[in-house]
């Protein structure tokens, strides 16, 4: 007769280990709470004996579900199609590589979304990343009111303690357009984003800081666009009817410089001999402009994984601090 196995225990565990269970646990459990020695030790002993920690009952016991909800607020189309959100699911799919959180992605564009992101949120995953939150998002207070440990990529606009990871949107804008003021570019307009978002308004602040003092510069030279290729060829459009003696262009994402690149070819406009452009991003698409794009960098990438180390951290009830800024820089090209 075959003798039936039993799997081991965590008490076996740490028993080889020559830790306490409840180190095991931590181990188990991917805490940071613990030593480098007494990980490696217990690693070890998880190898040697093949231990799996049963995840239904430790489910039972810990009432976490090893997951994470990934919500974005922005359409289907821009979620799939815009570099930016790709870059951003691939650095926090990074920093959850060899740990057996699952993560979900939630689109809630819409009210009827809403309230089943909503619900799914309050019973389905131990964490949520909230992405392209703005001004309205009704998620917020919910989040901020509840026991479900959040953080939000770029800086919320209304009052709360969720922590959030953001980029210098502000100094990167400074830095994108004191270059084409050093070019000798003297008309100089903005196709700036959306004004219910911090990126949006700290973008639009950077351009107006630097051009305070220019002579014939004002509110004219600014359009208005929503991050897309297509907003950025109408705004394009606006600004060269109003002026058309601008000769640059700084617009807040590398999808709508994309935008405004056709546009300015459609209008018979060489780039960069008659109008300058510089983007915002350093997304795949800026090598793919005819010239190259010059653009601001942002670390989309470590903005994902920096979201993941904060919400583990808050996981843990490690203290988290309210703001994480990463740093952005220039990346000059033909377009300039």
């Amino acid at each position: 007769m075959t003798e039936i196995r039993q799997r081991p225990t965590l008490e076996e565990v740490a028993a080889l280990a020559g830790t306490s269970r409840a180190t095991a646990s931590r181990v188990v459990n991917q805490s940071s709470k613990v030593s480098p020695r007494a990980r490696a030790a217990v690693e070890r002993a998880i190898e040697e004996l093949g231990y799996a920690p049963n995840r239904a009952a430790r489910s039972l016991v810990t009432r976490r579900s090893d997951s994470i909800g990934l919500v974005v607020t922005e359409s289907e189309e821009r979620v799939f199609g815009e570099p930016f959100f790709a870059s951003l699911i691939r650095g926090v799919s990074d920093a959850l590589a060899g740990t057996d959180i699952q993560l979900v992605l939630l689109l809630n564009r819409s009210d009827r979304e809403h309230s089943r992101v909503k619900r799914f949120l309050t019973t389905h995953v131990d964490g949520v990343l909230l992405v392209s939150a703005h001004a309205d998002e009704p998620l917020l207070d919910q989040l901020t009111a509840g026991s479900i440990p959040a953080v939000l990529a770029g800086r919320p606009l209304r009052p709360t303690a969720l922590p959030f990871v953001d980029v210098d949107n502000l100094g990167g804008a400074q830095e994108a357009v004191r270059h084409l003021v050093d070019r000798g570019r003297r008309r100089i307009a903005t196709i700036a984003g959306p004004q219910d978002m911090a990126a949006g308004i700290d973008r639009l602040e950077g351009y107006r800081r630097v051009l305070a003092d220019a002579p014939d510069h004002g509110e004219s030279l600014v359009a208005f666009g929503d991050f897309s290729a297509a907003s950025g060829g109408r705004c394009a459009r606006e600004l060269l009817a109003r002026h058309p003696d601008i000769d640059a262009i700084f617009t807040a994402s590398d999808p709508m410089a994309v935008g405004a690149i056709e546009a300015l070819h459609q209008l018979g406009r060489r780039v960069p001999e008659d109008v300058a452009v510089v983007g915002f991003d350093d997304s795949v698409v800026a090598m793919t402009t005819r010239p190259q794009l010059t653009t601001v960098h942002q670390p989309i990438g470590d903005l994902g994984r920096q979201m993941i180390l904060r919400l583990r951290e808050a996981l843990d009830g490690s203290s988290v601090p309210n703001a994480t800024v990463l740093p952005t820089h220039l990346v000059v090209r033909g377009s300039s």
